[in-house]
């Protein structure tokens, strides 16, 4: 951690373990105050370099109190509580407002509520829509846009509503990530979370894939094992009728079998789907989309079957390699 924030700080060794004592006198202190000023307590922070504990009040002659502690007192118009109030009203505010702002949080450095969005527009929106009293906020425009930053791993879930399939491979398109998978999972447009993404392209029945883009999360090379571990993908090569597969999902895990025949075509009855592959590997809902692997080799992204991993079944890929061609998508391999 001392390396760390020497390097990340720009401080010397000395200067970091002085930080550090003086971050943990202070969470002490604020405890304290926290609970000795009750309700005009407003807040509190650390100066830039940590030296001195800045303790936020609504009552002036709590000062002394303040200062008994080693802290600095800052008289303010508003208590903490009141801050935390107009937040709990932008929380509320109708969906359209809030998704246009990027966000919003107590400043008690400023005893208000800063609201920012891509434009000050957007965020004075929000504020009328949640109704706060604006004399409590400050808007701006900012370029922060936040996004989740999640490791896509083959056979872990995502979400589209309420709908659960699972990540086939990390993919990079140019410099976007992203990961394929099942197109029965989603049409193209549908967004997706967890990771946060949104479908580029998907094709079913006929075929059965589809690419998700999801820009600010992390595409790996990894498929989520047996027991959690990681499976490195080194390529994708396919593999011959009879050798070993395994494949991922997110409501079987990881489950093995053998490959039974290439160039299959499967009638479902949203329609026909053809050049899939035929194994002996289980799956059930929920695994769609999720990756099947041979040795080191991805193959493809579950489709469908038939029977279930109580009773043994038969499930079928959709080859990655095709998938990877039609949308011009690059395999994640390490």
């Amino acid at each position: 951690m001392i390396d760390a924030l020497e390097r990340d700080l720009g401080l010397s060794e000395a200067q970091v373990v002085t930080r550090l004592a003086n971050e943990e006198r202070a969470v002490a202190v604020e405890s304290a105050l926290t609970a000795q000023l009750g309700a005009s307590f407003g807040g509190a922070w650390l100066n830039d370099d940590a030296s001195k504990l800045m303790v936020a009040t609504t009552d002036a002659n709590a000062a002394p109190t303040i200062e008994a502690q080693g802290a600095q007192p800052v008289v303010v118009k508003r208590t903490l509580a009141d801050l935390n109030a107009v937040m709990q009203k932008l929380d509320q505010a109708p969906r359209q407002a809030s998704a246009a702002a990027s966000l919003w949080y107590v400043d008690v450095k400023t005893n208000t509520v800063s609201v920012q969005a891509p434009t000050v527009e957007a965020a004075d929106a929000l504020a009328t829509a949640a109704g706060v009293d604006k004399s409590m906020i400050t808007v701006s425009a900012t370029a922060e846009r936040p996004m989740t930053f999640i490791d896509i791993v083959g056979g872990m879930p995502f979400y589209i509503g309420s709908s659960r399939c699972s990540v086939g491979f990390s993919v990079t398109r140019g410099s976007t990530p992203g990961f394929v998978t099942a197109g029965h999972c989603g049409r193209a447009g549908a967004r997706t979370t967890n990771p946060t993404g949104t479908f580029q392209g998907s094709s079913f029945p006929g075929n059965d894939y589809a690419w998700v883009a999801a820009p600010g999360n992390n595409a790996t090379p990894y498929v989520r094992g047996s027991g959690g571990s990681l499976v490195t993908v080194r390529g994708s090569t396919q593999a011959s009728v009879g050798s070993s597969i395994c494949r991922s999902g997110s409501t079987t895990g990881w489950r093995c079998g053998t490959i039974q025949q290439h160039n299959a075509t499967v009638t479902y009855p949203q329609g026909t789907v053809s050049g899939l592959t035929r194994t002996s590997a289980c799956a059930q809902p929920g695994d769609s989309g999720g990756s099947f692997i041979s040795g080191s080799q991805a193959q493809g992204v579950t489709s469908g079957g038939s029977g279930n991993c109580s009773v043994g079944g038969t499930t079928y890929h959709q080859p990655v390699n095709e998938i990877l061609s039609v949308y011009g998508l690059t395999l994640r391999t390490g």
